[in-house]
């Protein structure tokens, strides 16, 4: 029973630092917020930027799953190009690195003696008003349990490791088939980290499995090894969802890590040997030949593992940096390009549940409101056909384009609040609530702007069944009008892609324009109609049509009003 019980002290010493670790990489994500999202947009100008800012950001947020599956939204939200990814998530590899020292640092030296003092401090730092104060207790908490994590296990093993003989009688099994023995712990690596989903916890295992004698420096190393394939998993099933660019960032980790371990494995042996030379210069014990029953052998181990996992990383890193056009080739060849990838009314960007964080999903969101918006503009064009066509057979066809997109515009308005609900269930800051509830407005309008087009099909519709044609003169006024709700539309995606938009002048100034063409018109009309210019029931449709243009500024500025609110 005894046993039984520190199975589970173990199982849930293991989950303590996983949700630890989870948890203060949120933190410092909640923290960044949009800083981190624009760093990493932005430093990818070359090779050695990228491959820094993959590090810099992994090293921050504690998790090179984290930073992939980053990387993949902002190559699935068109903001990262597919060469450029493959350069940050080179860096992530190495940035990860330091998560396996931190670990090493928690199983040497016993830092949870400070861990319940710091949960103190952010439990303080929880109960501020202000969200970033919320993050950075968050992130003190996560690195709290995650240490206190570690000291259950090591005490736990501990005991369970009283009947020491049995376990290497067990592990004794596996360790005697010379290089197949290294292969058969890189795939139980492998194997672990797919479970666990955290090449974190794999590690801690490992070191835990090294410095209790059950395995040596050479199986751990592999199994380091077999966590760098595993590790790939995370980001590829994030991609599962994604686009095709996003697909093909996610298969080139697979390809760089697996590329990594083959050369690796051909040079195992000298490879460790050269840790060893390291580790004995910097004053410790040689990991490949250290006696466990002397004085700081279980450092050695740690350290060395670390040392294993940072140097295979750099020169992976260091070798691969120079073949990313060919690592491109390869992604392609194994994520083809489907069929009607560009079809109009497939979203674009939003393709899964939310991502890891409500920041990363909001920004996924907000790429996919600019992509309506253009959905919306284009369909407009199919409204200015329709108003110029005179073939009634002609017309149809466009009609039915016009229902169509109103269709799409309902759809897509729906996917969208859906996926921004799900969203909004998440613990998410003041400044995140704002932006989702201005993208609730800013759907809502460009579902109005659908709304329309249908209905000038409709009056138009009318106006054929009645046997009435708009001249010339009609459709050059109709026109001009157009031309001022065409620029309309051009000005609302303007100012959905500023970010930092606050000024709304533009907007404002083509509204205008919109609504002083209206009026102009309107009194032509008027005299027209009393000059017999055209006929009467012609005039009603004219306006008819008019006004639902009229009606289309009326939504665009509105748009742009809330654009300027999503701060």
């Amino acid at each position: 029973m005894n046993i039984v019980l520190q199975i589970f002290t173990l199982i849930g010493a293991l989950g303590m630092f996983l949700y630890g670790m989870t948890l203060m990489s949120e933190g410092l994500q909640k923290f960044a917020g949009d800083k981190l999202r624009s760093f990493l947009a932005s430093m990818t100008s070359n090779p050695l930027k990228r491959v820094l800012t993959g590090v810099g950001v992994t090293a921050l947020v504690q998790s090179s799953s984290a930073t992939t599956i980053m990387v993949v939204s902002f190559v699935n939200a068109g903001l990262l190009t597919l060469a450029n990814a493959i350069g940050v998530i080179m860096g992530a590899n190495i940035g990860t690195t330091l998560t396996a020292w931190i670990t090493a640092l928690g199983f040497s030296v016993d830092i949870s003696v400070f861990s319940v003092p710091l949960m103190a401090l952010g439990f303080v730092l929880n109960t501020s008003k202000k969200q970033k104060n919320k993050s950075i207790g968050e992130f003190i908490v996560g690195f709290a349990i995650m240490f206190l994590g570690l000291s259950f296990m090591k005490s736990s093993a501990g005991t369970l490791l009283s009947n020491k003989d049995a376990m290497l009688t067990f592990f004794s099994h596996f360790t005697e088939f010379g290089f197949g023995s290294d292969l058969i712990f890189l795939l139980a690596g492998t194997i672990l980290t797919i479970v666990l989903q955290a090449s974190s916890a794999t590690m801690a295992i490992t070191m835990l499995l090294a410095t209790s004698g059950l395995i040596d420096f050479e199986l751990a190393c592999a199994m380091v090894l077999g966590e760098n394939i595993g590790t790939t998993i995370t980001a590829n099933m994030a991609a599962a969802v994604g686009n095709t660019s996003a697909k093909r960032a996610a298969r080139a980790h697979t390809v760089f890590n697996v590329f990594g371990v083959i050369w690796m494995l051909i040079i195992f042996k000298p490879f460790l040997n050269l840790v060893g030379i390291i580790m004995e210069t910097l004053g410790f014990a040689n990991p490949m030949t250290v006696d466990l029953t002397s004085p700081g052998a279980d450092t050695a181990l740690l350290y060395g593992i670390s040392m294993l996992h940072t140097l295979f990383n750099i020169t992976n890193t260091l070798l691969l940096i120079w073949f990313v056009p060919q690592i491109v080739k390869i992604v392609q060849w194994m994520v083809k390009e489907p069929k009607g990838e560009g079809e109009v009314f497939r979203l674009k960007y939003i393709s899964g549940g939310p991502l890891s964080t409500a920041e990363l999903s909001i920004s996924e969101a907000q790429q996919e409101v600019i992509h309506f918006a253009e959905i919306c503009r284009n369909g407009f064009g199919y409204v200015r056909q329709a108003i110029n066509e005179q073939d009634p057979d002609k017309f149809d066809e466009i009609n039915e384009k016009l229902i169509k997109y109103e269709e799409i515009t309902d759809r897509i308005e729906y996917e969208i609040a859906s996926y921004l609900n799900e969203v909004s269930k998440n613990e998410i800051s003041e400044e995140a609530a704002d932006k989702i509830k201005a993208m609730y407005k800013i759907i809502g309008e460009m579902e109005s702007l659908g709304d329309s087009g249908e209905s000038i099909g409709r009056i138009l519709k009318r106006k054929i069944a009645h046997n009435k044609v708009f001249d010339k003169s009609i459709l050059d006024r109709l026109n001009k009008m157009m031309d001022m709700v065409q620029k309309g539309y051009d000005v609302m995606i303007e100012n959905l892609r500023n970010e930092n938009l606050s000024d709304i002048s533009n907007a404002e100034n083509a509204e205008y324009n919109i609504n002083e063409c209206r009026n102009h018109l309107r009194e032509e009309h008027i005299v027209n109609i009393e000059n017999n210019s055209y006929n009467y029931l012609t005039g009603v449709y004219y306006m008819d049509v008019l006004a639902e243009l009229e009606k289309l500024g009326d939504f665009m500025i509105n748009i742009s009003q809330a654009a300027a609110f999503r701060k």
